[in-house]
């Protein structure tokens, strides 16, 4: 309808503006400022193109942005500059505000093709950090900062005598120490109030993070400066990706982020948020989360069972491409690193599920030459479905095994450090549900199939489980029926492979069994072989037994069958109130802490050799941690590694060597702080003798001489004695 001109009072030739109805036009083009801006974005990254291919572009883009969301009809807007070219970013409108977050979320950083990356961001974002005097009108050239040398954060693992380093926590004073073979530990740095609650080695060892109320510090260097720092006030926990690229942190109290009490590096999308995910490289958040209630669940007896927090609660793959939570016993989420995004946008459902682990190396199934990785799951007993352990290839999301499994009670998830087996330990209870007893379902990820192997020749429960670390061995704790007013007796089993021409992997079998035990603790060393079988927080047995899985059996001993294990205690030892048993990476030491963390009665730390000798012991007040710093992994090759073992004896003379020179130098040492005591005392004796000589004095010395001075002559006497020390008679044929 176009506006009205009748009836306007005209006087030369001027009218009166007032009196035009501008109603329909108003209508047309007035901003509806109640509606706001929250539902643009800003599209940067893009190519530019010329004017005739921008509605292309348009169409290509449009693609990906109404995959998060719906973007309204002529909702893309693309400027021109001079030159009839695009500008290389667009603005555009979705059909609600949660679509743009949406878009933010799931578009930022997303490639275009191998020379363009989008960058997106809501257009509110200007009005945020583009207010009057948060930017400066005239353009600056950003300055290069001058380099600056950092220190090399892995400097360690050049010692000359190959030795490891530990981290101490006692008291007040954390410190990093070099482990020495015999000798008192050498300190490195040693400082007070380093931490506020606990200290934790990064994976590969390049960091040592402390805990504060306002976050998480990482130190490292030769100087053990601060190297990073991740704000997150109130933090518990945290939790390091494999490959050290990430670090989870969590506080049990949601984040409170405002304007007005700004927290470093963290926006108002952390408000609320429990869980942070951190880029260790550059020290800034990727994306945060809140707690999600874990629903309480009901025991075989259906007794209601009130469920922990389970942590981690992000579980990362071997290779730190993939980090992974449960959602609510509903399904799996799994995001895409480094920009967190949801993998295919969407959770893994498995209804029920209850627990998942991640294999702990890349898994290299036979025939299958694509990329994947695999997580295990299991599922309980759902209606009148069984329930079920699952195997899932990432980033396909197929479940490449799956097993039915019935009269479950519980699960656990077992993976051997190379992601050749996954060890699914079932309790099952009876018919009448009062008893419980355990099988074990092995799966065999390499071989064609993934096969199952059952052991059920398991008449206790199970009470802990653990694979030989790069092997095919593994040991297991069972505990029988209690009796009153004492705790169950335990038993020990040994299990090993046997033994098939052509070097492949037979069958699982029983090697030998420990009873009338009260061990709960298993712990094998990092390079397998040997395993500590110990008695952990208990009041009434501390023991410490030291297995030796592979000595060297007498030939003449043969057994039915060929079981890849030969079983020897070489130790037991006892540690009264010890609550913690550590390796060192290179399996040569062993340390037992009786932690201040768990109890006040004689706190301190023993260390071990490999077969159980005592090399040392401490008893330090207020012992809390003692943590060997990780190494990375060895950059030889196998065949370099294979060589090495079978020249072992030959270094291990170059070792002993090495050993002896070293004492001797100590002995050497000693020696000369002696000689030189031994001449600043001739020295003042001769000092002295002079002065005595001057006074016409006669001089009686200790070591049997005499001196007299008369008519100007000085006259030496010198008495000679014999004795003998020790004496013995050889008769030579």
């Amino acid at each position: 309808m176009a506006p009205s001109y009748e009836n306007l009072p005209l006087e030369d030739d001027e009218f009166d503006e007032s009196q035009i109805d501008f109603a329909d036009l108003e209508d047309q083009y007035q901003v509806r400022l109640d509606e706001g801006l929250d539902a643009f974005v800003v599209v940067d990254g893009l190519p530019v193109v010329p004017e005739e291919n921008r509605a292309k572009l348009t169409k290509f883009l449009l693609r990906k942005l109404n995959s998060v969301g719906k973007v309204k009809e002529d909702g893309v807007f693309m400027p021109l500059n001079d030159e009839g070219k695009t500008e290389g970013f667009a603005f555009v409108e979705y059909n609600s505000p949660n679509e743009a977050v949406a878009a933010v979320k799931g578009l930022h950083g997303v490639a275009i093709d191998k020379k363009h990356t989008m960058a997106v961001n809501k257009l509110t974002d200007i009005d945020r950090y583009g207010r009057e005097g948060r930017i400066d009108e005239e353009y600056h050239p950003p300055e290069a900062e001058p380099f600056q040398q950092k220190e090399h954060v892995r400097s360690w693992l050049g010692d000359s005598e190959g030795r490891d380093q530990v981290a101490m926590y006692r008291g007040e004073k954390v410190g990093v120490f070099w482990n020495n073979k015999e000798d008192t530990p050498e300190p490195v740095v040693d400082r007070e109030n380093w931490t506020e609650s606990f200290i934790q080695w990064s994976p590969q060892g390049t960091y040592l993070a402390s805990m504060h109320a306002q976050g998480v510090q990482l130190w490292g260097g030769k100087s053990w400066s601060r190297q990073k720092r991740f704000s997150h006030p109130g933090v518990n926990l945290l939790d390091f990706s494999p490959n050290e690229n990430y670090l989870t942190t969590w506080s049990h109290r949601p984040l409170q982020v405002d304007e007005n009490h700004p927290v470093p590096l963290l926006s108002l999308e952390e408000d609320g948020k429990n869980f942070i995910i951190w880029d260790l490289a550059t020290g800034k958040p990727i994306r945060s989360f809140a707690t999600i209630d874990v629903p309480s669940s009901t025991d075989a007896e259906g007794n209601p069972v009130k469920k922990k927090m389970q942590w981690p609660s992000f579980k990362w793959s071997s290779d730190d491409k993939y980090t992974a939570r449960m959602t609510q016993g509903q399904s799996v989420s799994i995001y895409e690193l480094p920009r967190m995004n949801l993998l295919d946008k969407q959770s893994v459902k498995i209804e029920g599920v209850v627990d998942f682990e991640w294999a702990p190396a890349t898994p290299k199934r036979e025939a299958i030459k694509a990329y994947e990785q695999l997580f295990c799951y299991w599922t309980p007993e759902l209606g009148s479905n069984p329930a079920k352990v699952g195997l899932m290839s990432v980033p396909s999301k197929e479940i490449v095994r799956t097993r039915n499994l019935f009269n479950v009670s519980d699960a656990k998830l077992h993976w051997q450090s190379e992601g050749a087996y996954v060890c699914v330990k079932v309790d099952r209870h009876s018919k009448s549900k009062k008893s419980l007893a355990t099988n074990l379902e092995i799966f065999r990820v390499r071989e064609k199939g993934v096969p199952v192997e059952v052991v059920d020749s398991i008449k206790d429960t199970v009470i802990n489980f653990a694979w030989e670390p790069k092997g095919n061995r593994f040991v297991l704790i069972t505990a029988g029926e209690a009796t009153a007013g004492a705790p169950p007796r335990t038993a020990v089993s040994f299990f090993a492979p046997e033994r098939i021409k052509g070097g492949a992997v037979g069958n699982f079998f029983h090697v030998r069994t420990i009873d009338k035990k009260n061990s709960n603790g298993i712990y094998w060393s990092p390079k397998g072989r040997f395993v500590v079988v110990a008695t952990l927080q208990s009041q009434q047995s501390f023991e410490l037994d030291f297995w030796d899985l592979s000595f060297e059996k007498p030939k003449e001993e043969k057994e039915e069958k060929d079981l890849a294990a030969n079983l020897q205690l070489m130790n037991t030892v006892e540690h009264y109130g010890v609550t913690d048993i550590e390796w060192d990476p290179t399996g040569r030491y062993v340390a037992s802490v009786a932690s201040a963390f768990r109890h006040h009665m004689e706190n301190g730390y023993h260390l071990y050799d490999f077969k159980g000798g005592l090399l040392r012991e401490e008893h330090i007040d207020r012992f809390k941690q003692w943590l060997w710093r990780p190494r990375p992994p060895t950059l030889l090759s196998k065949e370099e590694q294979s060589e090495i073992r079978k020249n072992l004896r030959n270094y291990s003379k170059l070792f002993d060597e090495q050993d002896l020179a070293k004492k001797n130098t100590a002995n050497r040492q000693v020696v000369e702080a002696r000689r030189q005591q031994l001449e600043d005392w001739l020295s003042w004796r001769e000092s002295q003798i002079e002065l005595l000589k001057e006074l016409g004095a006669e001089i009686e010395l200790n070591d049997g001489k005499m001196q007299r001075e008369t008519d100007g002559e000085v006259k030496e006497v010198e008495e000679i004695v014999e004795e003998i020390i020790d004496e013995s008679e050889e008769v030579i044929s």
